[in-house]
């Protein structure tokens, strides 16, 4: 005996069938919606990060130029001459007692003589190592 079903009874595979294609296309509504939304949220975040890093580099602009005065006004010649002469106590030397260092072959042709000459006196060097 075969069950014949009656004309107005719905199968449930049938109301799947049916549903199916709006679940899909719901589905994919949701997905792109999402994808949106997040890539909005991380575009205004770079937004924010971006000004931040802005505002810091604006900053640190500010801070370059104010030590460069700062070294600039350290370096015055007027300023470490003053600083010589009240703080570590020194004084402009006298006429006879600064001498002049000329070319590097004359200073190395007078070191060569005195070496020759006096065994027992020694020149000091810059950068000479003992």
């Amino acid at each position: 005996m075969s069950k014949v079903l009656p004309r107005n009874t719905v199968s449930v595979a049938g109301v799947l069938m049916h549903l199916l294609p709006a679940v899909f296309l719901f589905a994919l509504f949701a997905a792109v919606g999402i994808l949106h939304v997040t890539s909005r949220v991380l575009v205004v975040d770079m937004g924010y990060r971006l000004s931040n890093a802005e505002g810091e580099s604006r900053s640190l602009t500010r801070e370059h130029d104010r030590l460069k005065l700062e070294l600039a006004t350290l370096k015055a010649p007027g300023r470490l001459e003053r600083v010589a002469r009240e703080q570590l106590g020194m004084a402009m030397p006298r006429g006879g007692a600064v001498v002049s260092v000329g070319d590097e072959r004359v200073k190395d042709a007078r070191t060569a003589q005195a070496r020759s000459s006096a065994p027992g006196v020694r020149m000091a060097e810059r950068g000479a190592q003992r």
